[in-house]
């Protein structure tokens, strides 16, 4: 079945579903395995890639700029501001990346995180003038509250300026809190999703067990934090036996049911998947056929019990996750 394509939000550029995520370029694969996992995922349907400032330190843009040589019609890049750059840098950090990526225009350009003391309106200034430089298609953010969100395109509506037309935030079957006012927010005024940790550092894929070692050169023996994925499997593993059952159940893999759990979601525009061998994409792309019903994709959720709890009363906590509450082009 061909890659489904969607619209970035408000943009107008249109993207496949899955989105290639690229920060394992380098720690998990070579730059030859990097190589042929970008150029399979664009036979495969696949156009929407992303990388960040931060990944190697610039290395990744680099790599992905030397891959993409010849190819930059094919693709929509998204790339990243550096974390804490200061917003008078904002344009020399973006004229850096677009350097190390080999091209003159990336087509999203996002902020990685927020900041303390920060300052919106200096912010959405930088990145407007990027957009009408023709240096960034479009703008968007990462990790943020959905009220800060709201306040960055606020501030764009007053002034005129370019909108952040894409929110990056981490979302799976177990961390589910974007689902209280992130996702709403977004569905509601038209900010794409673009999701990350669909896999859980690999927790979900089934490649871990309770009682054994985190495979050498996976995603979780290179995790930074350490021990991540051994915490998740002490806490979550008889539910993830279950995960593992359900997919077995419905013939397929459970790397595949997670990415289809996230994808059911109305408000996700695409899942972000990074891959350190051609084996593994070529593996997990079937997920993007898995049409789960609202039955299955609610038991999936029941499994983990990861719904936010909210100490309130009443039904705020029902409407401060409801993707329906605002009519239709309201």
């Amino acid at each position: 079945m061909a890659m489904k394509r969607v619209l970035l939000g408000k943009s107008g550029i249109e993207v496949s579903e899955l989105c290639l995520g690229t920060m394992q370029f380098g720690p998990s694969c070579d730059d030859a395995e990097a190589e042929r996992i970008t150029l399979a995922a664009i036979e495969r349907g696949a156009n929407f890639i992303d990388t960040a400032a931060a990944y190697g330190g610039g290395a990744g843009e680099s790599l992905l700029g030397r891959i993409l040589k010849g190819k930059r019609d094919q693709v929509v890049i998204a790339t990243k501001l550096p974390t804490f750059t200061e917003t008078e840098d904002i344009a020399q950090s973006l004229d850096e990346s677009l350097e190390r990526l080999q091209t003159d225009c990336v087509d999203l350009y996002m902020m990685h995180f927020p900041k303390v003391g920060m300052e919106p309106r200096g912010i959405m200034s930088a990145f407007n003038d990027a957009v009408v430089a023709g240096k960034a298609r479009a703008i968007g953010c990462c990790n943020c509250p959905a009220w800060l969100v709201e306040h960055f395109n606020g501030i764009a509506a007053v002034e005129g300026w370019a909108p952040m037309t894409c929110h990056q935030v981490p979302y799976n079957p177990i961390e589910r809190g974007i689902e209280v006012e992130i996702l709403p927010q977004a569905k509601t005024t038209n900010v794409a999703i673009t999701v990350y940790r669909s896999l859980l550092m690999g927790v979900l894929s089934g490649k871990y067990t309770k009682d054994g070692p985190v495979p050498e050169g996976s995603r979780g023996a290179l995790d930074h934090k350490k021990k991540r994925p051994q915490g998740l499997m002490e806490r979550h593993g008889d539910a993830l036996d279950k995960f593992k059952a359900f997919a077995a159940d419905l013939g397929v893999t459970p790397a595949q049911l997670a990415i289809a759990w996230v994808r059911h979601c109305p408000a996700v525009t695409s899942p972000l998947v990074g891959f350190s061998s051609l084996r593994q994409l070529d593996s997990t792309l079937g997920a993007f056929d898995i049409d789960l019903t609202d039955e299955q994709h609610a038991e999936i959720a029941d499994i983990f019990d990861g719904e936010v709890k909210e100490e309130t009363c009443g039904k705020l906590p029902l409407f401060r996750r409801n993707l329906d509450l605002v009519a239709s082009g309201d």
